[in-house]
């Protein structure tokens, strides 16, 4: 039996969500430090990865009709760099771990909060 396309949307907006809370965090997490703290912080360090590992985690389960509500964003590398991270973690690139948390994720909160700005949060059911 196919999913309900009701219930597809209300787990796609919760998913959706849970990135854009994660974004926020990462930012957060990235106030007032340098290039240099994933290297030397142990705990920034897991919390920045955990974060960009948590949106990739939601990104993987949104369906491709979600999707379509936040046009242009790369699914595919967000969902990849996840996987990256999650099966190759020795081997980890700070530098772009970095760049994500200063460049990209103010980006996808930008871009998060103008796809959910009519889109409300389900209600308990």
């Amino acid at each position: 039996m196919p999913p309900d396309p009701r219930r597809v949307e209300i787990a796609d907006r919760v998913r959706i969500q849970h990135m854009l809370d994660a974004a926020c965090q990462g930012v957060n997490f990235c106030v007032g430090r340098g290039r240099a703290d994933p290297g030397t912080d142990q705990m920034f360090r897991r919390a920045l990865l955990h974060a960009i590992q948590e949106i990739g985690e939601a990104a993987s389960r949104v369906s491709e009709s979600s999707r379509g509500r936040v046009p242009g964003l790369p699914w595919t590398k967000i969902v990849g760099m996840r996987h990256l991270m999650v099966h190759t973690y020795w081997s980890v690139n700070l530098d772009l771990v970095w760049e994500v948390g200063l460049r990209d994720l103010p980006e996808l909160i930008e871009r998060l909060e103008a796809a959910t700005a009519g889109w409300p949060m389900p209600t308990g059911e």
